[in-house]
């Protein structure tokens, strides 16, 4: 199940929603919570390459695909927003969490 956790940009003060742990909105919904999350890159070239492997398998394949990007996505996601410029800015507890389930180091403020 996904964990959010606030972010928030160094520059700007942007706040987003960043989140770790299995997506089950991907599962059930493929690449399109990438759309909606304003992702388009990752939507356009997930759901094209889910449709070719789907097509060459009979559906098969892109089933397999969209289980394996449910374990990815949110953690690609929010590591993305972070090399962006976004800061991890929930409770310490709550940054330390988050910073362990992305593989980041603890950043030394996150305000």
């Amino acid at each position: 199940m996904a964990t959010r956790i606030a972010l928030k940009h160094k520059e700007s003060g942007i706040v987003k929603d960043g989140y770790y742990g299995f997506s089950w909105t991907t599962f059930f919904f493929g690449f399109f919570p990438a759309l909606f999350r304003g992702d388009y890159i990752t939507f356009i070239g997930g759901f094209v390459v889910s449709v070719i492997i789907g097509i060459m398998t009979l559906g098969i394949g892109a089933f397999f695909i969209g289980l394996v990007w449910s374990f990815m996505y949110n953690k690609y996601y929010t590591r993305k927003l972070l090399e962006r410029g976004y800061v991890l800015a929930g409770s310490d507890a709550d940054n330390t969490m988050a910073a362990s389930a992305l593989g980041i180091a603890i950043p030394a403020t996150a305000s």
